[in-house]
């Protein structure tokens, strides 16, 4: 049985109040709007010049470990524009180091000791949030404070199949192949790893929803990877184990596949709120495979921000136009905003949104 997870019902209580005024959130409900909301994937980051110029004065671990710096890096795009969610400035590596594993960014994490082994799972702890992770919860205390109550905090954690691609082949690659062969190789053994973690990142997010978000995204890089029999087999079921035990923390939650146009059919009965598109999808024919019980999020090319200010406007309405009028669309990269984007694109994409998606 997956680890529930409570709460004392505050979070749930003001994530309701927030409803009543966030564009985002009501999207999340399929409720009407009176606008089509908007947030970008990676807003808080490296295409930001203010953020580039704080980095220069800080390590990257350093950033997302210090409350007041992830604070200010999770702001920064919401003062420059009219975003309808932040999204908290952390990495999906960070309550994996909470739990002992020793990584370096480089910039992108690796991690020192690969786990091949059952004897490497069974000697992973469990995550105790408020031990191991005090600063992320502090942050996002931090964050909530500061942000105008029209203005939901997502908070976010990587999927039990991304996280165990990172832990198996020690740092990102094409392919993953030690991570794939492992589920074929040793079945048991990674099914044991994708639970153990399917439980720490439900008690991860739901310590996320108590000290403030009021949305939680499970951010399922690698899923195209594998093809679907294996993703129902392997990914799905610790992504629902996760899921389930967050049902009662009161708050939407969101499912996001990369390169998952194949996988939808098998994701039509998570029970998630949204379900985050990449761009190679039809949010039309993805809308008519989810059915009326979810949102839809995306799913904008991120290279899309790099075409002239009215191929821009052209893309955006396509992607508006797919998602149709029915309530339940978040406008979003299909995945996350590239370093060099001009943040004059995003101001333009962000009012253009706001203004045709009525």
């Amino acid at each position: 049985m997956a680890a529930r997870v409570s709460g004392s019902g505050a979070p749930a209580a003001h994530a309701a109040h927030a409803a009543e005024a966030s564009a985002f959130l009501a999207a999340c409900r399929r409720q009407p709007v009176s606008h089509r909301p908007i947030w970008i994937m990676r807003q808080a980051g490296r295409y930001l010049p203010e953020y580039r110029a704080l980095r220069a004065t800080v390590d990257f671990a350093t950033l997302t470990r210090t409350p007041e710096l992830a604070a200010e890096v999770t702001l920064q795009p919401l003062r420059r524009f009219a975003l309808d969610a932040a999204i908290l400035f952390s990495d999906i590596m960070t309550p994996l180091q909470g739990m002992g594993v020793e990584l370096d960014f480089e910039p992108a994490p690796v991690v020192r000791e690969p786990i091949r082994s059952v004897a490497q799972i069974e000697a992973l702890p469990q995550l105790v949030p408020a031990r191991d992770v005090p600063f992320v919860l502090e942050a996002i205390r931090l964050v909530r404070a500061s942000l105008a109550p029209t203005v939901p905090l997502i908070g976010f954690a990587g999927a039990p199949f991304t996280l165990l691609c990172y832990l198996v082949c020690g740092r990102p690659s094409k392919e993953f192949a030690a991570a794939r062969s492992f589920l074929y190789a040793e079945p048991e053994a990674a099914q044991r790893l994708l639970m153990h973690l399917a439980d720490a990142m439900a008690q991860y997010l739901a310590a996320q929803a108590a000290a403030g978000a009021q949305a939680l995204m499970l951010f399922e890089s690698w899923a195209g990877l594998l093809a679907p029999r294996e993703f129902t087999r392997f990914a799905l079921p610790a992504a629902r184990r996760t899921v389930d035990a967050l049902r009662s923390a009161g708050v939407p939650l969101i499912y996001y596949l990369n390169d998952g146009n194949a996988l939808m059919p098998a994701v039509a009965d998570l029970e998630v709120d949204v379900v985050g598109v990449d761009w190679r999808s039809d949010l039309g024919e993805v809308r008519r495979i989810l059915g009326s019980g979810k949102a839809v999020q995306g799913n904008l090319d991120p290279a899309a921000l790099f075409a002239p200010p009215q191929e821009l406007c052209r893309h955006a309405d396509a992607v508006l136009e797919a998602a149709g009028r029915t309530p339940g669309h978040i406008f979003n990269l299909g995945h996350g905003i590239w370093p060099d984007t001009d943040p004059d694109a995003v101001a333009r994409l962000v009012d253009h949104v706001h203004e045709h998606g009525r």
